[in-house]
């Protein structure tokens, strides 16, 4: 654990990617094969559950730092995060425990079948024994919100400087459903075909969003231009007879859609199929509303299934007849992506993403423009000639979004932010009028420069009406402009409405109280926007 906590503090401790990298490389270098497989597990988001609530463990901590709750409480709200406000009230330890990082997260693991009693008294061993930086990553762990400043894609850069492996095969080898509980380092990293696994879907390829005019991409005739559909990236697999359908997310999500057992009769083995789950009907995408009452539920009703029926809105193909064909250029790969689409009858369940076929850069934005006629975001950009590669890379790939909706809202409630925030004001309530009332609709807490939360967090203090824990009632005096990607109709909102990735736009200092947006504007926004 002291080893894994010191890599951890190297790595919190700097922005630079070369230091972070070699920090991970060197830590491999030294720590036990368990420890290096739950250490990839950790960053690559495999945690192990939470075994004791947030509640009790403030409970004890308090408790245990001879501190009233109460005053706990309140150093959380300003600290504004529970693992190193719990490390900070805790006393200088008594004895000194040293164990290995994967001893402690079995350790975390065993709570789950103890009473009550008896987690409170391991909690208290584990904290006295454990020195302050341990603690904090003890703490991080058992409150299941274990986050450092370091991507996937370098955990694999330093995994492949030790290894000597490629990252490319490292990142295929680390997806899928694996455990450290049941495969081994060697298994999993360095064996040939770790896992041998016929559910393990390939890396995504990601793009980057377009920022520059899209001219300065060179000539049209060598891109391929297709809608971003509004749905779910994913991937289905077919292998052996069977049907496996990953998330981007990297989760096994078969179950949630029993449509695609089909395909396993439809199709060859040895497909992989890269596309957007969509909820579709009747020839045209629900839209991303309808497919969000399939998220999260743990059982498929047939009302559901009759409701928000999904396809598959095909755009790449990634495995055909056994063969890995991601090095194939994207003009070939959709000529043989389109072919296996004309070729076997899946029933509707596949279909193939068409191609915008325009000629010129000019049309290329108008066509982005239409994108909400078209039920989709906006549009991808794909280089003929590209290969389908691991995570996120500059060039070839590029998401062009339409612009977002907006609307002018009121700030009536702030709350601190977490971490490096925890002592400004960040997190926001919007609201809009309705009538002589101010009904909130939204929450939003990104947007701002940090000049701009410094200034605004001066402000609250000094205009709070009232206090509902850590959050802060303020006289209504600000105007902002509210981004979103979509809005949809709520009973769980006062407002009736609900706004997908809200976010600041800009801080309407120009605007009076008065002259921001109302209910109506909001529901009138939610008729054009289903229509």
């Amino acid at each position: 654990m002291k080893r894994f906590a010191q890599l951890f503090v190297q790595l919190d401790q700097t922005t630079k990617i070369n230091i972070k990298v070699k920090a991970l490389a060197d830590y491999f270098a030294e720590a036990p094969d368990e420890d290096k497989l739950w250490t990839i597990a950790i960053l690559s988001h495999r945690r192990p559950k939470r075994t004791v609530t947030t509640t009790l463990l403030r409970q004890w901590a308090s408790e245990y730092g001879k501190i009233p709750l109460w005053l706990f409480e309140e150093s959380y709200h300003v600290v504004g995060d529970l693992a190193e406000t719990i490390t900070l009230v805790l006393p200088e330890r008594k004895n000194i425990i040293e164990k290995s990082l994967t001893h402690w997260i079995h350790f975390i693991k065993e709570l789950d079948g103890l009473e009550e009693v008896q987690k409170k008294e391991q909690i208290w061993y584990a904290w006295n024994g454990l020195s302050k930086a341990e603690r904090y990553i003890f703490n991080k762990l058992i409150t299941g919100n274990f986050r450092v400043g370091l991507s996937q894609k370098l955990m694999v850069r330093s995994l492949s400087k030790y290894t000597g492996i490629e990252e490319n095969l490292l990142a295929h080898r680390i997806m899928g459903n694996w455990s450290p509980d049941e495969n081994t380092f060697e298994q999993l990293i360095l064996s040939e075909n770790p896992l041998d696994d016929i559910s393990k879907p390939y890396p995504f390829y990601l793009a980057y969003a377009l920022e520059d005019p899209p001219e300065e991409l060179g000539p049209l005739s060598e891109w391929q231009v297709e809608r971003k559909w509004d749905g779910i990236r994913g991937q289905i697999i077919i292998r052996e007879g069977k049907v496996f359908v990953w998330s981007r997310g990297e989760e096994l999500v078969t179950d949630k859609f029993p449509e695609y057992h089909q395909l396993a009769k439809a199709i060859p083995d040895g497909t992989v199929l890269d596309g957007e789950i969509l909820a579709f009907k009747d020839g045209q995408p629900l839209g991303f509303n309808t497919l969000q009452t399939r998220i999260g539920r743990k059982n498929v009703s047939k009302n559901i299934l009759k409701k928000a029926p999904v396809i598959l809105m095909a755009y790449d193909l990634l495995e055909w007849q056994g063969e890995d064909c991601r090095q194939e250029p994207m003009e070939k790969r959709r000529i043989l992506l389109e072919g296996l689409v004309s070729k076997y009858d899946t029933g509707g369940i596949l279909l193939l993403s068409d191609l915008v076929e325009v000629d010129t850069w000019d049309l290329v934005a108008k066509e982005r423009e239409q994108s909400r006629n078209h039920f989709s975001e906006g549009l991808m950009l794909k280089k003929k000639d590209s290969v389908y590669q691991a995570g996120r890379r500059k060039g070839d790939w590029w998401k062009w979004k339409v612009d977002p909706l907006t609307i002018d809202a009121v700030m009536i409630y702030a709350q601190r932010g977490h971490g490096r925030r925890a002592n400004l004001f960040t997190d926001f309530t919007f609201a809009v009028w309705n009538g002589e009332q101010l009904v909130p609709f939204a929450k939003a807490y990104s947007g701002l420069t940090d000049k701009e939360f410094q200034e605004i967090t001066s402000w609250v203090r000094k205009n709070t009406i009232d206090r509902f824990g850590p959050v802060r009632s303020v006289t209504p005096t600000f105007v902002f402009e509210i981004a979103f990607e979509g809005i949809r109709a709520s009973t769980r909102h006062k407002s009736g409405v609900a706004l997908r990735f809200p976010r600041i736009k800009r801080w309407r200092k120009d605007k009076p109280v008065k002259e921001a947006n109302t209910l109506d504007d909001l529901k009138e926004m939610l008729k054009n926007y289903e229509e």
